[in-house]
């Protein structure tokens, strides 16, 4: 089933973010890799695709995992939620209507 996963991050955590993200992108290219990934990224703090100094807010995936549980592991597993840059993750399920 397929699971959202919506990160929000802590104030000032930017550069947390940064030391962390080729180690959250690998295990996102894993999920790919195996076929379950429909969507990641983050959400800028301004309106811009490059917010620069001003970061983001928080991150989005979604991914097909076994169960509520799994996702949930994975989700505490993540770099951003070991480090602090996530302040908390949520996970739900979620049905894909469109595209």
């Amino acid at each position: 089933m397929l699971y959202a996963l919506i990160g929000e991050d802590a104030p000032n955590s930017l550069d947390k973010r940064l030391a962390v993200r080729a180690e959250h992108l690998a295990r996102l290219q894993a999920l790919q890799a195996e076929g379950r990934l429909v969507l990641a990224g983050p959400c800028p703090a301004v309106d811009s695709p490059d917010p620069g100094p001003a970061g983001f807010t928080g991150s989005v995936i979604v991914a097909d995992f076994a169960s509520l549980a799994e996702a949930e592991a994975w989700a505490a597993a993540d770099p951003y939620a070991t480090t602090g840059v996530f302040v908390r993750c949520t996970v739900k399920p979620f049905k894909k209507v469109l595209p």
